[in-house]
């Protein structure tokens, strides 16, 4: 399955990952679990995810990424998975506080937020463990390391 993705770089940073990578990230992270053929990634400064946090979480405060899974009521049904907002200048900062690789952050990342638009959550015990093995088997299929080692 082809999935399209429409990245947006809403940020200054220059050291972007290329959108080979989000692809790469993207399909192997939906692979044999939609049929969804549509993704937004949009790239973007702290000010812009701390207002969208503000807005859809009630939390005044930055975050590293934000998932809108499309939901909306349509006739027929439409491909379309969801959007993703990461937050790049928390990406390199989360990275290099946790001592890992900006790439395999941010392939992280990426991995995370399509899982909630596929569903999956963390916010109890039970289910972040669920999560959070589903992402370290992708990311270790892709040869990045345990994302939780940390």
């Amino acid at each position: 399955m082809s999935l399209n993705i429409d990245i947006q770089r809403a940020c200054s940073l220059k050291s972007i990952p290329s959108d080979e990578k989000f692809q790469h990230w993207s399909e192997a992270t939906i692979k044999g679990r939609t049929t969804a053929t549509e993704l937004n990634i949009r790239i973007v400064e702290e000010h812009e995810i701390t207002a969208l946090n503000s807005q859809y979480r009630g939390k005044k405060k930055s975050t590293n990424i934000l998932s809108f899974p499309f939901d909306a009521v349509t006739p027929e049904p439409m491909p379309i998975l969801g959007d993703i907002v990461i937050c790049a200048p928390l990406v390199f900062r989360e990275a290099q506080e946790q001592s890992k690789s900006i790439e395999s952050h941010w392939a992280h990342l990426v991995v995370h937020g399509i899982l909630h638009l596929l569903g999956y959550d963390h916010d109890r015990d039970n289910d972040a463990k669920i999560m959070e093995a589903l992402e370290s088997e992708i990311l270790t299929k892709m040869n990045y390391p345990e994302p939780y080692e940390n």
